[in-house]
């Protein structure tokens, strides 16, 4: 038997996803080594291989949760779903007081003895995630009161997302809007939709009140500052004109792999702006098969909740699913200048440790449930 049929065999669930997470993370690789060349030379001395050897040590281990996510059975994140919320409140507290300031934003701790840092809402959005599948796949029959709506979903929406918007208010928008996602399809009444969605702007006005008593804690000012240069400047700040160079530099095929001019001008070419740096080396052609790519997955994913006998595995698979599309057009919107800068990465795509961790997990928990689904059908 080949390696190839061996590694076929091996891998259980939706081939098309299992293509999906393999195509992308290819276009990975190509797309961070050719981005990093100046950071390589401000950081390695022009050592341009070591950030692909990191980023493909990254990559590798990365698959392997996957693989090692998608053996569970998918149950089995329901039972974690209250031990991981209650670790993630103490993480994304510690964050907000103690955590390493990168960037003006104290989204990282640092492991002891490793000097590695970790992104603490990464863990947070996918613990929130499973625990809120869970709260509404337990109770759906009746989610019509105050008592099973309130306790059991809408306070930890609240809390984690109020704990992550500090330092990250993109990422807990979207989380935010992936849990009312998740509760309109969970058939969860409407008035406590309403509420939840009433409470979220509630706890933003709060935080930019507070953010002027706490500017080094809550970026409130960085919020502002962006909403406005968005509003007032059509033609974008720097980071956004140099990404449109860059998408019109590439047309229809692209300059090729590696000959992007851009990434020596476009601030964070290799993380947040990756996507014009995929279109300037591979062209408008490139750029939709990545839209396109992204779009299989959101199909593939409803499959599977319409397919699922179980309501956990179909709250789990739209929740994580519709986390990483939304991820993924916020930051494709951005390069293309339709919102504000967020600072939000291309899941499997932009260059990064945690989140391509907590990304290939998502993909393994998606995994395991369609490997369930086929077992059963």
């Amino acid at each position: 038997m080949s390696i190839g049929t061996r590694i076929y065999a091996e891998l259980k669930g939706d081939r098309a996803i299992w293509a999906v997470l393999a195509v992308l993370s290819l276009f990975s690789l190509l797309a961070v080594y050719s981005s990093t060349g100046t950071l390589a030379y401000k950081n390695m001395g022009g050592n341009t291989e070591a950030y692909l050897v990191k980023h493909f040590v990254i990559l590798v281990g990365g698959l392997f949760l996957t693989y090692l996510a998608h053996l569970m059975h998918y149950t089995k994140y329901s039972r974690w779903a209250p031990v991981l919320l209650a670790i993630s409140i103490p993480l994304l507290v510690y964050t907000i007081a103690f955590g390493a300031d990168i960037n003006d934003a104290r989204r990282w701790i640092v492991v002891p003895f490793t000097g590695i840092t970790f992104q603490t809402s990464d863990f947070a959005k996918l613990a929130l995630i499973i625990y809120v599948a869970r709260a509404i796949s337990s109770k759906q029959e009746y989610i019509k009161d105050f008592q099973s709506a309130f306790l059991p979903i809408i306070l930890p929406v609240l809390v984690i997302c109020g704990l992550i918007a500090p330092a990250d208010l993109s990422s807990a928008i979207l989380l935010f809007f992936t849990c009312i996602i998740m509760m309109f399809v969970g058939r969860v009444a409407i008035q406590y939709i309403g509420l939840l969605f009433l409470l979220g702007i509630v706890v933003f006005a709060s935080l930019i009140l507070l953010g002027e008593f706490f500017p080094e804690i809550i970026r409130s000012d960085t919020w502002v500052s962006r909403v406005r240069e968005f509003v007032e400047n059509p033609k974008g700040v720097y980071q956004v004109q140099q990404a449109k160079i860059a998408m019109a530099n590439g047309e229809w095929i692209g300059l090729g792999p590696g000959n992007s001019i851009q990434r020596n001008y476009l601030p964070s070419s290799y993380s947040d702006f990756i996507y014009a740096i995929i279109v300037e080396e591979y062209g408008i052609l490139g750029g939709t098969a990545i839209i396109l790519l992204y779009v299989l997955l959101f199909f593939r994913a409803t499959r599977l909740v319409t397919k699922s006998p179980k309501a956990f595995g179909a709250m789990l698979v739209m929740g994580l699913s519709v986390s990483l599309i939304l991820q993924a057009f916020i930051n494709i919107a951005v390069a293309v200048h339709l919102v504000p800068v967020t600072g939000v990465t291309l899941p499997m795509m932009s260059m990064g440790g945690t989140s391509i961790l907590f990304t290939c997990i998502a993909f393994g928990m998606i995994l395991s449930v369609s490997k369930y689904i086929e077992s059963v059908s």
